[in-house]
């Protein structure tokens, strides 16, 4: 069975009924294709967005970070504060299609290899950042050495070959090729290259502080821009960007907080209150993990339909009710 088929879609789902989609897009041209399969289900997991909906134009939300002011200036409740978008790369397809020629020209370090001619993408769009924030160092999975995988693993920062999930949906072919991680010299901005999307953007840092200058959303803004800048990535009129999961479509943003909420989140309804504030709960090992000690990690729960902006404040607004309710208990 061909990979760009709607049954081979279906796969990961069928194999892990726990799955919280259970389908996933082979390339950028499966959301139109296979749209009969795909709207329904979108509908359905982004509150609503029906097929004739539209995603707003891009608003990262340059301008308007002074709108959110530290979460938590005391540093009683937020241990971290982080926020991420996934991109694609224009004019090829996700991992279940990649080939191995693919994963080495995307990233650059394996590309000469293969004997061809050029310079790889991603590796020359790291080397090409001129920002002093944002410089850092790319590691390449294939061949890492055990110091520096340690130190990644010190720092959180290394990922792991796909879960069953990934693994049935074909998303970890020829691995560990093609997959690397680029942090800049503060370990406060970092890229994963191939690991579920072909980019993973992030911005992090300890506290509470998401907006203001030199901050995460700041950081993330000028990330994107400078990425963007050296390879167009694969957006749709109505989905806006797009990536491997239909439940990352849109904005592709996360916004989230790693966050000590020991009274409330023991109270039998913390769930159904986080659901209203739109709010997702995670443990703080990222998705299909347990909290620790009362910690957990608390995001925007939509990703579509709204903008970047939004999203971001979406998780703001939340968390900041969540800490005067702990207050309060």
């Amino acid at each position: 069975m061909g990979y760009r088929t709607p049954q081979r879609t279906l796969v990961a789902g069928v194999a892990n009924l726990d799955s919280g989609v259970g389908v996933y897009a082979p390339d950028a041209e499966a959301y139109t294709l296979f749209k009969p399969l795909f709207d329904p289900l979108i509908q359905d997991y982004h509150n609503g967005f029906r097929p004739d909906q539209k995603q707003p134009a891009t608003d990262l939300g340059e301008g308007k970070t002074h709108l959110l002011p530290d979460l938590d200036p005391e540093g009683k409740y937020i241990n971290s504060t982080r926020v991420r978008c996934g991109r694609s790369l224009e004019g090829y397809p996700f991992n279940p299609c990649l080939t191995e020629a693919n994963y080495l020209e995307m990233e650059g370090t394996g590309y000469r290899q293969l004997g061809l001619l050029g310079y790889g993408k991603v590796k020359k769009i790291f080397d090409n950042i001129k920002d002093g924030e944002l410089q850092g160092t790319y590691y390449p999975l294939d061949g890492m050495t055990k110091e520096v995988q340690n130190s990644l693993i010190a720092d959180h920062f290394l990922f792991k070959e796909g879960d069953r999930f990934l693994q049935h949906a074909n998303a970890c072919r020829y691995w560990p090729k093609g997959r690397g991680i680029f942090h800049n010299k503060d370990k406060t901005f970092l890229v994963w290259c191939n690991e579920e999307d072909h980019l993973r953007i992030i911005s992090m840092q300890n506290g509470g502080n998401v907006g203001q200058a030199s901050t995460v959303l700041e950081r993330l803004i000028k990330g994107v821009k400078t990425i963007q800048a050296q390879a167009p990535f694969s957006r749709d009129d109505r989905l806006g960007w797009l990536t491997f999961c239909p439940s990352n479509l849109g904005t592709t943003v996360r916004a989230s907080v790693h966050i000590r909420l020991p009274k409330i989140s023991a109270k039998p309804d913390f769930k159904s209150i986080c659901d209203g504030l739109k709010l997702q709960i995670r443990g703080i090992h990222g998705e299909h993990s347990d909290s620790e000690g009362g910690v957990y990690d608390i995001s925007n729960k939509a990703r579509l339909g709204l903008t970047e902006f939004e999203a971001v404040k979406q998780m703001y607004d939340g968390v900041k009710h969540l800490i005067e309710l702990e207050k309060k208990a």
